[in-house]
């Protein structure tokens, strides 16, 4: 069933700055091609940077100098320019690019070519990493949840994606957060800038893809596709579970302000989730104006998955809730 067309397509250099918008992009089962090639090491902490931490990282946009060629990936990442907030511009072959990226920062940070994907140095973290980052206190601050109200509900993510989120800061051989794919329709930026009361800009929210939608009346229609396949382009995605929130969205970047407004919108009209996080069934290329085709999820899939969430939500629960308490 045709429902809309790409809007927007967007890949992103470097983790947590700005990306650039594209016409047309390769996507295989890593991603977009050229997406997230690149991250700041937080040389401190011993981790990889992220604008939940140091949302200033959003002030720089990064772009590629020429063609992202096909064979990019880990161990394999092309020269990547940054644009600073004052104005300034540096290549990663440029010997001051790790000292103005600490200025930036505020602190001691180099800019990190993802490795080859059998290198997981990057991506590993200690024990006390991995205690701090599933505590109930950091948890609290990535998703701006204030003590009096409940976590997000995780029961939506798989438990080898659990697994891996309890032992890496990314996983092995990306520098995104958890999936290949982010989409979202312009459905949903309308829906949180109505809550707002003002534009949403979709800088804010990093998708890869922008949908436009035929039936421009739904409110939050990705919150439906969880178990379907879309077809963009070439291209076939399995949408695996909603987008889980953080601040980041409130973040400044250039253009746009601070705006806590937008955590409490998403959070109180679509339950802390906003677009879709896929997975690639078959690559190809998409290019902005090609149709979209979703075949929605079959009933006995949807409750299986139901099952599962539920069994997930309890254990999930009882384990948030114990820290919660012993952390206060």
């Amino acid at each position: 069933m045709t429902i809309g067309q790409v809007a927007e397509l967007w890949r992103f250099p470097v983790k947590s700055l700005g990306g650039e918008q594209v016409e047309h992009a390769e996507i295989s089962p890593r991603g977009v091609l050229g997406d997230r090639l690149w991250a700041v090491h937080d040389l401190e902490r011993g981790v990889t940077a992220s604008a939940r931490q140091l949302p200033v990282l959003l002030t720089a946009k990064a772009r590629y100098l020429g063609p992202v060629p096909p064979d990019a990936g880990p161990g394999n990442v092309p020269e990547v320019e940054i644009t600073f907030p004052d104005g300034a511009t540096l290549s990663s072959s440029d010997g001051g690019i790790n000292a103005k990226l600490s200025e930036l920062a505020g602190r001691a940070v180099e800019l990190t070519a993802l490795p080859p994907i059998e290198d997981t140095s990057l991506h590993r973290l200690n024990r006390e990493q991995r205690a701090d980052a599933m505590s109930p206190a950091s948890l609290r601050a990535a998703f701006g949840v204030p003590d009096r109200e409940k976590l997000p509900d995780v029961s939506m993510v798989r438990v080898s994606d659990l697994v891996t989120l309890a032992r890496y800061s990314t996983p092995p051989g990306m520098f995104v957060d958890l999936a290949p794919v982010h989409v979202m329709t312009k459905n949903s930026l309308a829906t949180i800038g109505a809550e707002v009361g003002s534009d949403m800009d979709v800088r804010r929210f990093r998708p890869n893809v922008l949908l436009a939608l035929d039936d421009s009346e739904e409110d939050l229609p990705e919150s439906r596709w969880t178990g379907a396949h879309l077809a963009v382009g070439e291209v076939v995605l399995d949408v695996t579970m909603p987008t889980i929130r953080c601040v980041v969205p409130s973040r400044a970047q250039p253009g746009f302000e601070v705006n806590r407004q937008v955590t409490r919108a998403v959070a109180t009209r679509a339950e802390r989730c906003l677009g879709v996080y896929c997975w690639v069934e078959s690559g190809g290329r998409v290019r902005v104006g090609d149709r979209v085709d979703v075949q929605p999820v079959t009933a006995p899939r949807r409750l299986l998955a139901d099952a599962a969430r539920r069994a997930k939500r309890f254990t999930f629960g009882l384990a948030t809730g114990a820290g919660d308490r012993l952390s206060r």
